[in-house]
Protein backbone atom coordinates (compact mmCIF):
# COMPACT_ATOMS: atom_id res chain seq x y z
CA UNK A 1 0.00 0.00 0.00
CA UNK A 2 1.22 3.54 -0.65
CA UNK A 3 0.07 7.15 -0.53
CA UNK A 4 0.77 9.96 -2.92
CA UNK A 5 1.77 13.36 -1.58
CA UNK A 6 0.15 15.39 -0.17
CA UNK A 7 -1.77 13.20 2.24
CA UNK A 8 -3.58 13.62 5.53
CA UNK A 9 -2.14 12.03 8.67
CA UNK A 10 -5.53 10.50 9.46
CA UNK A 11 -5.50 8.62 6.15
CA UNK A 12 -1.94 7.40 6.75
CA UNK A 13 -2.92 6.25 10.24
CA UNK A 14 -5.93 4.34 8.90
CA UNK A 15 -3.82 2.62 6.25
CA UNK A 16 -1.12 1.65 8.74
CA UNK A 17 -3.73 0.14 11.06
CA UNK A 18 -5.20 -1.78 8.13
CA UNK A 19 -1.77 -3.16 7.22
CA UNK A 20 -1.18 -4.19 10.83
CA UNK A 21 -4.52 -5.99 10.90
CA UNK A 22 -3.56 -7.83 7.73
CA UNK A 23 -0.14 -8.58 9.23
CA UNK A 24 -1.64 -11.03 11.73
CA UNK A 25 -0.05 -14.37 10.96
CA UNK A 26 -2.42 -16.40 8.79
CA UNK A 27 -5.43 -14.53 10.19
CA UNK A 28 -4.94 -16.09 13.61
CA UNK A 29 -5.43 -14.16 16.79
CA UNK A 30 -2.34 -15.58 18.42
CA UNK A 31 1.39 -15.17 18.06
CA UNK A 32 3.96 -17.78 19.05
CA UNK A 33 7.66 -16.94 19.19
CA UNK A 34 9.85 -19.45 21.00
CA UNK A 35 8.40 -19.98 24.47
CA UNK A 36 6.17 -16.90 24.20
CA UNK A 37 2.49 -17.36 23.39
CA UNK A 38 0.30 -14.29 22.98
CA UNK A 39 -3.48 -14.40 22.58
CA UNK A 40 -4.46 -11.13 20.91
CA UNK A 41 -8.19 -11.41 21.62
CA UNK A 42 -7.94 -12.18 25.32
CA UNK A 43 -4.75 -10.11 25.74
CA UNK A 44 -2.94 -12.95 27.51
CA UNK A 45 0.78 -13.70 27.49
CA UNK A 46 2.07 -17.14 28.41
CA UNK A 47 5.77 -17.87 28.90
CA UNK A 48 6.39 -21.63 28.77
CA UNK A 49 2.71 -22.12 29.60
CA UNK A 50 2.73 -19.81 32.64
CA UNK A 51 0.67 -16.59 32.53
CA UNK A 52 2.49 -13.26 32.80
CA UNK A 53 0.58 -10.14 33.86
CA UNK A 54 1.21 -7.20 31.53
CA UNK A 55 -0.33 -3.76 31.52
CA UNK A 56 -1.90 -2.44 28.31
CA UNK A 57 1.18 -0.64 27.03
CA UNK A 58 3.53 -3.53 27.84
CA UNK A 59 1.21 -5.89 25.95
CA UNK A 60 1.09 -3.55 22.93
CA UNK A 61 4.88 -3.12 22.95
CA UNK A 62 5.52 -6.86 23.14
CA UNK A 63 2.95 -7.54 20.41
CA UNK A 64 4.77 -5.09 18.14
CA UNK A 65 8.09 -6.78 18.90
CA UNK A 66 6.66 -10.27 18.29
CA UNK A 67 5.25 -9.20 14.93
CA UNK A 68 8.66 -7.73 14.06
CA UNK A 69 10.92 -10.44 15.49
CA UNK A 70 14.64 -9.94 14.75
CA UNK A 71 13.97 -6.52 13.21
CA UNK A 72 15.46 -3.32 14.55
CA UNK A 73 12.68 -1.05 15.81
CA UNK A 74 13.49 2.61 16.39
CA UNK A 75 12.25 4.35 19.51
CA UNK A 76 10.25 6.72 17.32
CA UNK A 77 8.52 3.90 15.42
CA UNK A 78 7.72 2.11 18.67
CA UNK A 79 6.34 5.28 20.24
CA UNK A 80 4.18 6.09 17.22
CA UNK A 81 2.81 2.55 17.06
CA UNK A 82 1.96 2.22 20.75
CA UNK A 83 1.18 5.81 21.80
CA UNK A 84 -0.19 7.22 18.53
CA UNK A 85 0.55 9.96 16.03
CA UNK A 86 0.87 12.84 18.48
CA UNK A 87 3.95 11.32 20.08
CA UNK A 88 6.27 13.08 17.61
CA UNK A 89 5.66 16.25 19.61
CA UNK A 90 7.46 14.70 22.60
CA UNK A 91 10.99 15.95 23.23
CA UNK A 92 12.25 12.71 24.83
CA UNK A 93 11.36 9.06 24.92
CA UNK A 94 12.20 8.20 28.53
CA UNK A 95 8.74 6.68 28.97
CA UNK A 96 9.66 4.02 26.39
CA UNK A 97 12.80 3.14 28.33
CA UNK A 98 10.79 2.55 31.52
CA UNK A 99 8.15 0.44 29.78
CA UNK A 100 10.86 -1.68 28.10
CA UNK A 101 12.71 -2.04 31.42
CA UNK A 102 9.55 -3.30 33.16
CA UNK A 103 8.72 -5.63 30.27
CA UNK A 104 12.25 -7.10 30.26
CA UNK A 105 12.04 -7.73 34.01
CA UNK A 106 8.69 -9.50 33.70
CA UNK A 107 9.98 -11.69 30.86
CA UNK A 108 13.18 -12.49 32.75
CA UNK A 109 11.28 -13.31 35.96
CA UNK A 110 9.05 -15.67 33.96
CA UNK A 111 12.12 -17.49 32.59
CA UNK A 112 11.84 -16.36 28.97
CA UNK A 113 14.90 -16.87 26.78
CA UNK A 114 13.55 -14.40 24.22
CA UNK A 115 14.93 -10.96 25.05
CA UNK A 116 14.54 -7.35 24.01
CA UNK A 117 18.01 -6.09 23.17
CA UNK A 118 18.93 -2.42 23.02
CA UNK A 119 20.75 -1.13 19.95
CA UNK A 120 22.61 1.90 21.26
CA UNK A 121 21.34 5.20 19.89
CA UNK A 122 18.75 3.61 17.60
CA UNK A 123 16.16 1.42 19.28
CA UNK A 124 15.42 -2.18 20.23
CA UNK A 125 15.29 -5.66 18.77
CA UNK A 126 13.53 -8.85 19.94
CA UNK A 127 15.88 -11.83 19.71
CA UNK A 128 15.66 -15.49 20.65
CA UNK A 129 18.72 -16.70 22.53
Amino acid sequence: DYLTKPFHIAELNARVKAVLRRNRPEGKNEIVVGELYMDLDQRILLVSGQPVALNRKEFDILRYFLLNKNRLITRTALAEHVWGDNIDQSDNFDFIYYQIKNLRKKLQDAGAVTEIKAVYGIGYKLVEL
